[in-house]
Protein backbone atom coordinates (compact mmCIF):
# COMPACT_ATOMS: atom_id res chain seq x y z
CA UNK A 1 0.00 0.00 0.00
CA UNK A 2 1.55 3.35 -0.85
CA UNK A 3 2.25 5.44 1.98
CA UNK A 4 1.43 9.46 2.30
CA UNK A 5 3.27 11.68 4.22
CA UNK A 6 1.91 15.45 5.47
CA UNK A 7 4.78 17.60 6.21
CA UNK A 8 3.69 20.21 8.86
CA UNK A 9 5.91 23.12 9.84
CA UNK A 10 4.73 24.46 12.71
CA UNK A 11 5.97 28.05 14.38
CA UNK A 12 4.35 28.47 18.32
CA UNK A 13 1.65 26.21 17.40
CA UNK A 14 1.24 24.54 20.38
CA UNK A 15 -2.51 25.08 20.46
CA UNK A 16 -3.08 23.28 17.33
CA UNK A 17 -0.87 20.00 17.47
CA UNK A 18 -3.14 18.27 19.18
CA UNK A 19 -6.42 19.09 17.14
CA UNK A 20 -4.51 18.74 13.94
CA UNK A 21 -2.92 15.25 14.70
CA UNK A 22 -6.14 14.24 16.01
CA UNK A 23 -8.36 15.90 12.54
CA UNK A 24 -5.59 14.48 9.98
CA UNK A 25 -5.64 10.85 11.69
CA UNK A 26 -9.28 10.60 11.59
CA UNK A 27 -9.39 11.63 8.24
CA UNK A 28 -7.17 9.42 6.74
CA UNK A 29 -7.49 6.47 8.96
CA UNK A 30 -11.04 6.79 7.62
CA UNK A 31 -10.57 6.39 4.00
CA UNK A 32 -8.11 3.75 4.52
CA UNK A 33 -4.79 5.87 3.93
CA UNK A 34 -1.86 4.71 4.82
CA UNK A 35 0.21 8.05 6.09
CA UNK A 36 2.58 9.42 8.59
CA UNK A 37 2.64 13.22 9.93
CA UNK A 38 5.69 14.65 9.93
CA UNK A 39 6.00 17.95 12.03
CA UNK A 40 8.75 20.48 12.19
CA UNK A 41 8.95 22.87 14.80
CA UNK A 42 10.49 25.71 13.55
CA UNK A 43 12.91 27.08 17.05
CA UNK A 44 8.93 27.32 18.56
CA UNK A 45 9.47 29.55 22.08
CA UNK A 46 6.37 27.46 23.35
CA UNK A 47 5.62 23.97 24.00
CA UNK A 48 4.72 23.13 20.33
CA UNK A 49 7.44 20.54 20.28
CA UNK A 50 5.81 18.76 23.32
CA UNK A 51 2.89 18.52 22.06
CA UNK A 52 4.46 16.94 19.11
CA UNK A 53 6.16 14.73 21.05
CA UNK A 54 3.13 13.49 23.35
CA UNK A 55 1.17 12.61 20.02
CA UNK A 56 4.31 10.55 18.69
CA UNK A 57 4.07 8.54 21.97
CA UNK A 58 0.15 8.04 21.16
CA UNK A 59 0.35 7.40 17.80
CA UNK A 60 3.48 6.18 15.97
CA UNK A 61 2.63 7.21 12.67
CA UNK A 62 3.39 10.97 13.95
CA UNK A 63 7.11 11.92 14.05
CA UNK A 64 8.83 15.00 14.26
CA UNK A 65 11.49 17.25 14.91
CA UNK A 66 12.82 20.77 16.43
CA UNK A 67 15.17 22.93 15.21
CA UNK A 68 17.78 24.87 16.74
CA UNK A 69 16.69 28.25 16.42
CA UNK A 70 14.04 29.57 13.95
CA UNK A 71 15.04 29.37 10.62
CA UNK A 72 11.87 29.96 8.45
CA UNK A 73 9.20 28.13 6.95
CA UNK A 74 11.23 27.28 3.82
CA UNK A 75 13.66 25.45 6.28
CA UNK A 76 10.92 23.78 7.87
CA UNK A 77 8.75 22.80 4.48
CA UNK A 78 12.94 21.31 3.63
CA UNK A 79 13.37 19.51 6.59
CA UNK A 80 10.15 17.35 6.30
CA UNK A 81 10.37 16.31 2.73
CA UNK A 82 13.89 15.24 3.97
CA UNK A 83 12.03 13.03 6.94
CA UNK A 84 9.16 12.07 5.04
CA UNK A 85 9.12 8.70 3.73
CA UNK A 86 6.19 8.55 1.75
CA UNK A 87 5.23 7.49 -1.97
CA UNK A 88 3.57 11.02 -2.23
CA UNK A 89 3.95 14.18 0.13
CA UNK A 90 1.76 16.39 1.05
CA UNK A 91 2.98 20.11 2.54
CA UNK A 92 -0.13 22.02 4.98
CA UNK A 93 -0.07 24.37 7.54
CA UNK A 94 -0.32 23.20 10.95
CA UNK A 95 -3.36 25.62 11.94
CA UNK A 96 -6.01 23.42 9.19
CA UNK A 97 -6.78 26.79 7.38
CA UNK A 98 -5.50 24.69 4.28
CA UNK A 99 -8.51 21.97 4.70
CA UNK A 100 -8.11 18.44 5.41
CA UNK A 101 -10.79 17.53 3.19
CA UNK A 102 -9.18 18.33 -0.14
CA UNK A 103 -6.13 16.06 1.06
CA UNK A 104 -8.42 13.22 -0.11
CA UNK A 105 -8.76 15.06 -3.84
CA UNK A 106 -5.06 15.11 -3.47
CA UNK A 107 -4.46 11.63 -3.11
CA UNK A 108 -6.97 10.76 -5.72
CA UNK A 109 -4.90 12.99 -8.61
CA UNK A 110 -2.25 11.46 -7.79
CA UNK A 111 -3.27 7.94 -8.00
CA UNK A 112 -4.61 8.67 -11.41
CA UNK A 113 -1.46 10.12 -12.31
CA UNK A 114 -0.91 13.42 -11.63
CA UNK A 115 3.36 14.10 -9.95
CA UNK A 116 2.23 17.43 -8.67
CA UNK A 117 -1.37 18.47 -7.41
CA UNK A 118 -1.12 22.37 -6.60
CA UNK A 119 -3.76 24.35 -3.65
CA UNK A 120 -5.16 27.01 -5.97
CA UNK A 121 -6.66 29.33 -3.26
CA UNK A 122 -10.24 30.28 -4.33
CA UNK A 123 -11.09 32.27 -1.54
CA UNK A 124 -8.78 33.89 1.79
CA UNK A 125 -11.11 33.72 4.40
CA UNK A 126 -11.70 36.38 6.41
CA UNK A 127 -8.19 38.65 6.55
CA UNK A 128 -8.18 42.64 7.27
CA UNK A 129 -8.75 44.69 3.72
CA UNK A 130 -4.85 45.56 4.21
CA UNK A 131 -3.66 41.90 4.38
CA UNK A 132 -5.60 41.33 1.59
CA UNK A 133 -4.62 44.70 -0.46
CA UNK A 134 -0.79 43.35 0.26
CA UNK A 135 -0.88 39.64 -0.38
CA UNK A 136 -2.61 40.90 -4.00
CA UNK A 137 0.59 43.58 -4.60
CA UNK A 138 2.60 40.55 -3.12
CA UNK A 139 1.86 37.69 -5.63
CA UNK A 140 1.52 40.32 -8.56
CA UNK A 141 5.15 41.03 -8.06
CA UNK A 142 5.81 37.92 -7.72
CA UNK A 143 4.22 36.41 -11.11
CA UNK A 144 6.11 39.49 -12.53
CA UNK A 145 9.42 38.31 -11.68
CA UNK A 146 9.40 34.78 -11.71
CA UNK A 147 7.19 34.36 -14.88
CA UNK A 148 4.96 31.99 -12.81
CA UNK A 149 1.05 33.09 -12.15
CA UNK A 150 1.50 32.88 -8.36
CA UNK A 151 -2.08 34.77 -7.66
CA UNK A 152 -3.83 31.55 -6.20
CA UNK A 153 -0.61 29.81 -5.26
CA UNK A 154 0.04 28.50 -2.16
CA UNK A 155 3.03 25.97 0.08
CA UNK A 156 -0.83 24.05 0.29
CA UNK A 157 0.10 21.25 -2.80
CA UNK A 158 0.77 16.64 -2.94
CA UNK A 159 4.14 15.91 -4.30
CA UNK A 160 5.08 12.67 -6.13
CA UNK A 161 8.36 11.23 -4.63
CA UNK A 162 10.24 11.93 -7.58
CA UNK A 163 9.59 15.14 -7.07
CA UNK A 164 10.66 15.56 -3.60
CA UNK A 165 13.45 13.86 -4.31
CA UNK A 166 14.51 16.23 -7.26
CA UNK A 167 13.59 19.46 -4.72
CA UNK A 168 16.02 17.72 -1.85
CA UNK A 169 18.85 17.36 -4.71
CA UNK A 170 18.77 21.03 -5.58
CA UNK A 171 22.23 22.48 -4.16
CA UNK A 172 20.55 26.08 -3.11
CA UNK A 173 20.17 26.93 0.16
CA UNK A 174 17.85 30.48 -0.51
CA UNK A 175 14.91 28.45 -1.73
CA UNK A 176 10.94 29.26 -2.76
CA UNK A 177 9.35 26.02 -2.40
CA UNK A 178 6.18 27.27 -3.90
CA UNK A 179 8.00 28.33 -7.34
CA UNK A 180 10.44 26.00 -6.92
CA UNK A 181 7.50 22.84 -7.81
CA UNK A 182 6.14 25.10 -10.80
CA UNK A 183 10.27 25.06 -11.95
CA UNK A 184 10.51 21.26 -11.97
CA UNK A 185 7.77 21.07 -14.62
CA UNK A 186 6.30 17.47 -13.35
CA UNK A 187 2.79 16.78 -15.03
CA UNK A 188 0.36 18.80 -12.46
CA UNK A 189 -2.69 19.55 -11.69
CA UNK A 190 -4.72 21.93 -9.48
CA UNK A 191 -7.36 21.57 -6.96
CA UNK A 192 -8.96 24.97 -5.70
CA UNK A 193 -9.65 25.35 -1.98
CA UNK A 194 -10.76 28.04 0.77
CA UNK A 195 -8.97 29.07 3.21
CA UNK A 196 -10.37 27.67 6.76
CA UNK A 197 -10.40 30.07 10.06
CA UNK A 198 -7.78 28.58 12.85
CA UNK A 199 -9.43 27.36 15.46
CA UNK A 200 -7.06 28.15 17.88
CA UNK A 201 -3.91 31.26 18.17
CA UNK A 202 -2.99 33.70 15.31
CA UNK A 203 -1.60 34.10 12.03
CA UNK A 204 2.55 34.86 13.14
CA UNK A 205 2.82 36.81 10.01
CA UNK A 206 3.67 40.49 10.18
CA UNK A 207 3.60 43.15 7.31
CA UNK A 208 7.22 43.52 7.72
CA UNK A 209 7.70 39.68 8.08
CA UNK A 210 5.87 39.21 4.37
CA UNK A 211 7.82 42.36 3.11
CA UNK A 212 11.34 40.59 4.36
CA UNK A 213 9.83 36.63 2.34
CA UNK A 214 8.61 38.60 -0.59
CA UNK A 215 12.01 40.23 -0.70
CA UNK A 216 13.95 37.08 -0.07
CA UNK A 217 12.25 34.58 -2.46
CA UNK A 218 12.56 37.50 -5.02
CA UNK A 219 16.10 37.40 -4.95
CA UNK A 220 16.25 33.87 -4.22
CA UNK A 221 14.51 32.93 -7.48
CA UNK A 222 14.45 35.49 -10.17
CA UNK A 223 17.41 37.94 -11.38
CA UNK A 224 14.80 40.23 -12.53
CA UNK A 225 15.70 42.56 -10.27
CA UNK A 226 19.39 42.86 -11.15
CA UNK A 227 18.02 43.64 -14.70
CA UNK A 228 15.96 46.00 -13.29
CA UNK A 229 19.31 48.23 -12.60
CA UNK A 230 20.09 48.57 -15.93
CA UNK A 231 16.62 49.36 -16.98
CA UNK A 232 17.00 52.45 -14.95
CA UNK A 233 20.29 53.07 -15.87
CA UNK A 234 19.12 53.58 -19.08
CA UNK A 235 16.09 55.92 -17.81
CA UNK A 236 18.54 57.96 -16.43
CA UNK A 237 20.84 58.39 -19.91
CA UNK A 238 17.62 59.25 -21.18
CA UNK A 239 16.66 61.42 -19.07
CA UNK A 240 19.42 63.21 -19.51
CA UNK A 241 20.30 63.46 -22.84
CA UNK A 242 16.79 64.95 -22.97
CA UNK A 243 17.58 67.63 -20.90
CA UNK A 244 21.33 68.02 -22.20
CA UNK A 245 19.99 69.02 -25.21
CA UNK A 246 17.17 71.43 -24.59
CA UNK A 247 19.88 73.12 -22.25
CA UNK A 248 22.19 73.49 -25.06
CA UNK A 249 19.27 74.35 -27.65
CA UNK A 250 18.40 77.31 -25.18
CA UNK A 251 21.84 78.29 -24.94
CA UNK A 252 22.65 78.21 -28.26
CA UNK A 253 19.36 80.55 -28.81
CA UNK A 254 20.93 83.00 -26.53
CA UNK A 255 18.30 82.17 -23.47
CA UNK A 256 20.47 79.96 -21.14
CA UNK A 257 18.35 78.77 -18.17
CA UNK A 258 19.86 79.28 -14.57
CA UNK A 259 19.52 75.78 -13.73
CA UNK A 260 19.64 75.12 -10.10
CA UNK A 261 16.21 73.99 -9.39
CA UNK A 262 16.82 71.19 -12.74
CA UNK A 263 20.52 70.68 -11.52
CA UNK A 264 18.99 69.43 -8.02
CA UNK A 265 16.26 67.23 -9.25
CA UNK A 266 18.54 65.93 -11.59
CA UNK A 267 20.89 64.87 -8.71
CA UNK A 268 18.34 63.53 -6.69
CA UNK A 269 17.02 61.32 -9.51
CA UNK A 270 20.31 60.06 -10.59
CA UNK A 271 21.05 59.49 -6.62
CA UNK A 272 18.38 57.71 -6.17
CA UNK A 273 18.38 55.43 -9.16
CA UNK A 274 22.27 55.03 -8.17
CA UNK A 275 21.22 54.28 -4.46
CA UNK A 276 17.99 51.71 -5.17
CA UNK A 277 20.70 49.73 -7.64
CA UNK A 278 23.37 49.14 -4.78
CA UNK A 279 21.32 48.15 -2.85
CA UNK A 280 19.59 45.34 -4.96
CA UNK A 281 23.22 44.49 -6.11
CA UNK A 282 24.17 44.28 -2.61
CA UNK A 283 21.18 42.05 -1.73
CA UNK A 284 21.96 39.82 -4.37
CA UNK A 285 25.78 39.89 -2.86
CA UNK A 286 24.48 38.80 0.32
CA UNK A 287 22.89 35.89 -1.02
CA UNK A 288 26.15 34.70 -2.92
CA UNK A 289 27.82 35.34 0.28
CA UNK A 290 24.82 32.64 2.03
CA UNK A 291 25.62 30.40 -0.86
CA UNK A 292 29.36 30.30 -0.72
CA UNK A 293 29.67 29.63 3.01
CA UNK A 294 27.88 26.52 2.53
CA UNK A 295 25.58 26.77 5.94
CA UNK A 296 22.92 24.07 6.16
CA UNK A 297 19.33 25.14 5.74
CA UNK A 298 18.52 24.21 9.36
CA UNK A 299 19.82 22.54 12.24
CA UNK A 300 17.95 20.32 14.42
CA UNK A 301 18.48 19.95 17.89
CA UNK A 302 15.88 17.17 18.72
CA UNK A 303 13.88 14.41 17.25
CA UNK A 304 10.78 12.31 18.78
CA UNK A 305 11.77 8.93 19.56
CA UNK A 306 11.28 7.28 16.73
CA UNK A 307 13.09 8.95 14.28
CA UNK A 308 16.25 7.39 13.16
CA UNK A 309 19.09 9.61 11.86
CA UNK A 310 21.58 12.27 12.18
CA UNK A 311 20.59 15.07 14.64
CA UNK A 312 23.70 16.88 14.97
CA UNK A 313 23.18 19.47 12.51
CA UNK A 314 21.27 18.86 8.94
CA UNK A 315 19.16 15.47 9.31
CA UNK A 316 19.25 12.86 6.89
CA UNK A 317 17.45 9.81 6.54
CA UNK A 318 19.26 6.21 6.91
CA UNK A 319 18.36 4.32 3.48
Amino acid sequence: MALLSIVLPAYNEEQNIENTCRVLSELLENNGIDYELVFISDGSRDGTFERIRDAAEKNPRIRGAEFSRNFGKEAGIFAGLEMAAGDAVVVMDCDLQHPPQVILKMWEMWQDGAQIVEGIKSGRGRESIWHRLFAGLFYKIMSALIKIDMNASSDFKLLDRKVVDVLLELPERNTFFRALSFWTGFQTKTVCYEVQERQFGKSKWSFWSLMKYAISNATSFSTLPLQMVTVMGVVSILFSLILGVQTLVKYLMGDAVEGFTTVILLILIIGGFLMLSLGIIGHYIARIYEEVKGRPKYIISRVTENVQGNVVGSWHRKD
